[in-house]
């Protein structure tokens, strides 16, 4: 699991933060403006601080000004004043790169630790920094199975489980999203009209919506902590910190034995999960010079370097992209990240991986969900369940207007 960090590590770090500030370059005159999903205002503080150690000026919105993907991504659109984006998925890289927003274009670039990056990459273009998946925990105490192991086939299998689950209470973020793409990967029929998902899938997700479990919480490992569920979805990133931190203040059903579970276990699902990695890019910010594209370039490549990516996996408790990075703060791969990887499977009867399915399809499903009135937050409030025999799938795959 996680090292100690080394007093060289440390020393490492050090000199990474401080070597762009000791350049004969002066990259501070110059306000780089980020845009990302990955903004906590614990990130976006400490990016700004240790930006400014290493000789930079940054300007960054955390989360109450700018949340989720989808607003990073329609915010640098509209106003046009980005000059990199980091955080989002393969899903929205992609989109980006293949130009289909109309004020946000990729430069080209390659940084220095482009190969060790693995396939976190679209080349040329944007690297990863963050990889991810989504993790199905469970309860093995008095307040979850009692003992009795969980395996499923699938990530769907969860409606048939006999359990009480969490689900998420809106159709939109990046890990809510990552949630629906593995219940949904069963049930991929590129000949469905609705999306490219059978019917069956749908109405898989909607008995996951309406049974399952909702309470205002922004994802699903607390109320699996206070014992309210006995299955929950969370994701990769934060899972052991949050548990600590849960432990340290004294919470009577917290999930106790971070490295070794004690009273949790992940829920062994043959599919595996669904990966994701964060990457960063440059934009081609109009009307910047080319001194500020080199303060910009600058700045990415130190944000992506084996030293900061480092110390930003020991701060948010994230795992890298970086192979260096990965090596420097783990003795060895965390059991959460060993799990299979089925956005990398192809698609029968297409040339796409699952993730290049779900870009593909992804504005339909959210479309349909959107349409149906998936994920309300009051279950007492819940819509009709939709006459599945007798829909519309053109128009529910379009926007509603």
């Amino acid at each position: 699991m996680k090292k100690l960090i080394s007093l060289a590590l440390a020393l490492a770090m050090v000199l990474s933060l401080c070597a762009f500030g000791a350049s004969a370059e002066d990259y501070s005159g110059y306000t780089i403006r980020i845009y990302s999903n990955s903004n906590s205002p614990e990130r976006t503080t400490w990016l700004i601080d240790e930006a400014k150690k290493a000789g930079f000026s940054i300007s960054i919105d955390d989360n109450t000004v700018i949340s989720g993907d989808t607003a990073a991504v329609q915010a640098a659109d509209e106003n046009k004043d980005g000059d990199l984006i980091f955080g989002l998925n393969e899903t929205r890289w992609s989109q980006l790169i293949k130009g289909e927003y109309a004020n946000l274009k990729i430069a080209d670039w390659t940084p220095t630790w482009a190969d060790k990056v693995g396939d976190f990459k679209f080349d040329g273009k944007a690297y990863g920094i963050v990889v991810q998946n989504v993790l199905m925990l469970y309860r093995n105490d008095d307040l979850g199975t009692k003992g009795e192991a969980l395996h499923f086939a699938h990530w769907a299998d969860i409606v048939n489980s006999g359990y009480k689950w969490y689900r998420q209470g809106k159709v939109g973020g990046t890990t809510n999203t990552n949630i629906n793409n593995a219940m949904l990967y069963p049930f991929v029929d590129p000949a469905s009209p609705a999306g490219g998902i059978s019917v069956e899938g749908w109405k898989t997700l909607w008995n996951y919506c309406a049974n399952g479990n909702f309470t205002g919480d922004s994802y699903g490992l607390e109320p699996l902590i206070r014992g309210d569920v006995q299955v929950s979805t969370f994701y990769s990133s934060s899972l052991y910190g949050n548990i600590e931190a849960a432990e340290e203040a004294g919470i009577e059903t917290a999930l106790h034995g971070t490295l070794t579970p004690e009273n949790w276990a992940l829920v062994e699902i043959d599919d595996g999960t669904y990966y994701i990695a964060e990457y960063l890019g440059i934009l081609d910010r109009e009307g910047r010079t080319e001194d500020q594209t080199k303060a910009v370039e600058a700045f990415a490549e130190w944000f992506g370097s084996a030293e900061t990516q480092a110390a930003w996996s020991e701060e948010f408790d994230s795992y890298p992209c970086n192979a260096d990075a990965a090596a420097a703060v783990y003795d060895e791969t965390p059991a959460i990240y060993t799990l299979p990887n089925f956005a990398l499977s192809k698609v029968e009867g297409t040339d796409l991986t699952y993730a290049e399915y779900t870009s593909a399809h992804n504005k339909e499903w959210t479309n349909i969900m959107t349409n149906l009135g998936f994920y309300w937050a009051d279950n007492a409030a819940a819509p009709a369940e939709p006459d599945w025999d007798n829909l519309d799938w053109a128009t529910l795959t379009q926007a509603k207007e």
